[in-house]
């Protein structure tokens, strides 16, 4: 027994480097998230390889369909994409004026899919940007649901600092990568 109670901070101590050494897996590229597919939708094609989707579920028929893929979505003039402070998710008061006419947009248009993209600027790993872009992407779309649009119509991806709109190094250029863009699909 005394043999026995020796040897257990050893065995305790191997166990915890085996957990320290195998660690969580890395997380991919990019993310795709999907509230549930609304009702009376054909069902899409899976998402690429390089894509992760969250699985949508449509209400009425109880199955699995594959949320939209992000090549099936195409920019739009009706909607204006927003821009988020370093570091930060929260929804700024004039980019709330902004998503309010985009939310307008949508409703006009009950047929049309949303799909929001989650960017970054450069700063920060690639794991933390992907984190921080879908956060963004994932309050814009908490916005607009709750400003009348149906969850069911919006997907999220987040492609956090892998898609730079600008590649200067610079707070300007910095600034116009910190956004939600927005794409749809008819």
């Amino acid at each position: 027994m005394s043999r026995l109670l020796r040897s257990a901070p050893v065995i305790v101590s191997l166990l915890a480097l085996a957990v320290m050494v195998t660690g969580c897996p890395k997380r991919p590229g990019t993310a795709i998230s999907s509230a549930p597919a609304p009702s009376g939708s054909a069902g899409t094609s899976q998402s690429s390889s390089a894509m992760v989707p969250a699985a949508a579920a449509s209400p009425s028929r109880g199955s699995a369909l594959a949320p939209p893929r992000p090549s099936e979505f195409s920019a739009s003039s009706g909607l204006k994409e927003i821009h988020f402070d370093f570091d930060k998710y929260a929804i700024r008061p004039d980019d709330a004026k902004i998503l309010d006419a985009n939310a307008a947009w949508l409703k006009s248009r009950p047929e049309d899919l949303v799909l929001i993209e989650g960017h970054c600027d450069e700063r920060g790993t690639s794991e933390y940007n992907l984190a921080l872009g879908e956060r963004r992407a994932s309050a814009t779309r908490e916005y607009l649901t709750s400003a009348g649009v149906s969850a069911g119509r919006i997907t999220t991806v987040t492609y956090g600092k892998e898609r730079p709109q600008c590649a200067e190094h610079s707070e300007e250029c910095w600034a116009q990568n910190r956004r939600a863009h927005f794409l749809v699909k008819p």
